[in-house]
């Protein structure tokens, strides 16, 4: 975890939010919310699967292996060393690099239709 952990190794498992929009408006990803219990009680992600980072290990078994594994919480943070673990399991993973704030500013109000949820 190590190599993708550090700064210079994190490149490689960063998608931008525009990328990230597209793979999953093409059904190519899925996005991984790794917040605790407690933080989603004040919003919550209908369009992710619900995983918090403590869990993340007994809990693969839930994770598509065909599809970008897309880490996320408010900022980056938790996320990047999530991806970072989830990279070392042999998963296709990348951390939200603007976070789940920005997430949810960039799809507020009619901008929400640009992400295609069911």
């Amino acid at each position: 975890m190590t190599k993708y952990a550090t700064p210079k190794g994190q490149k490689e498992i960063r998608i931008s939010l525009e990328k990230f929009k597209k793979e999953f408006n093409e059904e190519n990803a899925v996005l991984i919310d790794i917040r605790m219990p407690f933080e989603k009680k004040v919003w919550n992600l209908p369009f992710a699967i619900d995983i918090p980072a403590n869990e993340l290990e007994n809990r693969l078994n839930e994770l598509p292996k065909d599809k970008l594994i897309v880490t996320a919480c408010p900022e980056n943070s938790r996320a990047a060393f999530a991806a970072a673990f989830l990279k070392e399991k042999g998963y296709n993973a990348k951390f939200l690099e603007e976070g789940l704030l920005e997430l949810m500013k960039a799809f507020k109000g009619g901008k929400a239709k640009e992400l295609k949820v069911d």
